[in-house]
C-alpha cells in the first residue's frame, strides 16, 4: 500500500525510566540493532510512529520502516528478508507453513484496533448511508445482483455509473473487505469483482475518490482522518436494528460500528527479545498507545492491553 521507506539512523540517546508492565523503554542504554518492518499499509503509521519514537531513544537502533501490503509483508518475513511483518488480518494457513518451512515461528502481537471506512468524495451530497447489501451490490462478481449506477442502488439517486476504487489483492483490508462484506452474501469461494481500480498505496484510493462525485472507495479509518478535508466516510448499516453507524473511536470501541472494525497485528520471529522486546514495550505502553490514537487508531482496552504485555514480557 503506501511505499514509503523511512529510515531512522539515530545519532542521540535518551534513556526512560520505566518498567516492562508499564510499556516503558529500558533504563539501559545499550539497546542496539538493525531491523526491517513491512507490510500493511494500515499497519504503517502506527509503525512509523512507534519506530521515531523508540528510536529517538536509542542511538544504535536503526529501523527501517515500510508498507507494501500485508500479503507482501508475509512473503518477505516468511523468507526471513524482514524481522517484523506488519498486519491487517491474521497470518493464513498457508504462510504459516511457509514459514515453518523456513523455519521461522510467527509471534502475533496485536497492537491496535483500526476501522474500515467506506468512503466517497466531499462533492457527494447524496449518499448518507449505505446498509451492508448495498456495499454488495456495489462490489459483488454475482452479475444477477450487481448495482453499476448509483440509481440502481436507491432511485432517487442519480443515474451515474459508480466508480470504484480498493485495495489490491494483496491487501489484508481487501481480504477482511471480502470476509464481511462479499461471502456472507456470496459464498466463501467469493472474492469480489475485479472490475474496478485498485492500489496497495491508500493516498492513491483518496487520490482516486476525492476528485469525483460518483466515486467510492475503502480503506483503513486513519486514512480518512488525514484526508478529511477531501473525503469523507459513510455510515453503514448492518441491518441489525442498529441503524447507520459511522465510523469513530467511540462506534468502535462501544463494538457498533460492525462488521467493518478489526485489529491490527505486528508479527516477529518467535517471542521478541533485546531491542525488538523493548520497542514492544514502548509500543504497548502508554506514549506507544498513545501514538496510536494521533495516527487515527483505538489504542487497546484495558484486557486486551494486559495481555499483550504479558505476552511480550
Amino acid at each position: 500500500m503506501r511505499h514509503i521507506t523511512l529510515i531512522l539512523v539515530i545519532a542521540g540517546s535518551v534513556v526512560l525510566a520505566g518498567c516492562a508492565g508499564n510499556g516503558g523503554s529500558s533504563t539501559e542504554s545499550d539497546l542496539r540493532g538493525n531491523f526491517k518492518q513491512a507490510g500493511s499499509s494500515t499497519v504503517l503509521p502506527v509503525a512509523q510512529a512507534w519506530a521515531e519514537a523508540f528510536g529517538g531513544m536509542h542511538r544504535d537502533v536503526q529501523l527501517v520502516v515500510s508498507g507494501g501490503g500485508t500479503g507482501s509483508g508475509f512473503n518477505q518475513f516468511c523468507r526471513g528478508e524482514i524481522d517484523i511483518a506488519d498486519a491487517s488480518r491474521p497470518i493464513k494457513a498457508e504462510e504459516q507453513a511457509a514459514c515453518a518451512a523456513a523455519g521461522i515461528e510467527p509471534f502475533e502481537i496485536q497492537v491496535a484496533i483500526d476501522a474500515l471506512a467506506v468512503v466517497v468524495s466531499r462533492q457527494n451530497d447524496f449518499v448518507d448511508h449505505l446498509t451492508v447489501e448495498e456495499l454488495n451490490r456495489i462490489w459483488t462478481a454475482d452479475a444477477s445482483k450487481q448495482a453499476n449506477r448509483w440509481s440502481e442502488l436507491r432511485p432517487e439517486w442519480p443515474n451515474e455509473r459508480i466508480e470504484r476504487f480498493g485495495p489490491g489483492t494483496d491487501s489484508g483490508t481487501f481480504d477482511y473487505f471480502i470476509e464481511v462484506i462479499i461471502q456472507p452474501f456470496d459464498g466463501k469461494e467469493s472474492k469480489g469483482r475485479s472490475d474496478y481500480t485498485p492500489s496497495e498505496d491508500d493516498n492513491v484510493l483518496v487520490q482516486g475518490v476525492a476528485p469525483s462525485r460518483y466515486a467510492i472507495g475503502y480503506f483503513g479509518y486513519a486514512y480518512v482522518h488525514e484526508n478529511a478535508d477531501k473525503i469523507r466516510a459513510i455510515a453503514i448499516d448492518e441491518g441489525k436494528g442498529k441503524g447507520p453507524i459511522e465510523p469513530s473511536g467511540e462506534t468502535v470501541a462501544a463494538g457498533d460500528y460492525t462488521p467493518l472494525a478489526r485489529p491490527i497485528f505486528m508479527y516477529t520471529k518467535g517471542a521478541p527479545t533485546g531491542a525488538l522486546q523493548e520497542y514492544f514495550r514502548f509500543g504497548l505502553g502508554e506514549e506507544g498507545q498513545a501514538l496510536v490514537e494521533e495516527v487515527g487508531y483505538l489504542r487497546l482496552p484495558a484486557d486486551r492491553l494486559n495481555a499483550m504485555r504479558e505476552k511480550v514480557g
